[in-house]
């Protein structure tokens, strides 16, 4: 099976885990990293070649840190130019009809700030409603999330089994 992961953090140089899950990733047969804003520095998204990637693979993560209960900008930006109508679905399109699709994030908060009586008032699954629809929407078959919580306050020994649980999951 070939996966891309397709990597959305605006400075990912100066983060933490999504560096360290990059990193481990990249040691990985099969696994394509693809940096967004690596790529596209000023924004300005390829469709036709993010389309062609997207379809030379069998797996597709979206890798993000969870910014205001949502994705990093680009992410949406991507989302809303490479997933067109006629392509990703539609009467002609469903290019991506049955691959996997798996949601991987990191959150600065604490997991139990993410229930209906925490902080965030809001599970991370509600929260994320929106690309699950975008998911049911485009044909792929949603797995469940990998979500590391807590983040901003991992150990190092933490932040390790983070990044080999992450890349097993990734590759399985």
């Amino acid at each position: 099976m070939s996966t891309l992961v397709i990597v959305v953090h605006p400075d990912l140089a100066e983060s933490r885990i999504n560096k360290r899950w990059v990193q481990e990733l990249k040691k990985q047969s099969g696994v394509t990293v693809h940096n967004l804003y690596e790529v596209y520095p000023d924004e300005q998204i390829n469709v036709a070649q993010e389309q062609e990637l997207l379809e030379q693979h069998d797996r597709i993560v979206l890798q993000f840190p969870f910014y205001w209960y949502s994705t990093p900008s680009l992410l949406k930006k991507w989302l809303d130019k490479v997933l067109t109508y006629g392509w990703a679905y539609g009467s002609e399109g469903g290019k991506l009809q049955g691959k996997e699709l798996l949601i991987a994030l990191s959150a600065a908060s604490v997991e139990e700030n993410y229930q209906h009586d925490g902080r965030n008032r809001y599970t991370i699954e509600e929260l994320l409603r929106p690309l699950e629809a975008t998911g049911h929407m485009i044909g792929v078959k949603l797995l469940p999330y990998f979500v590391q919580y807590g983040a901003a306050v991992l150990t190092d020994e933490q932040l390790e089994q983070s990044a080999q649980k992450y890349a097993q999951t990734v590759i399985s």
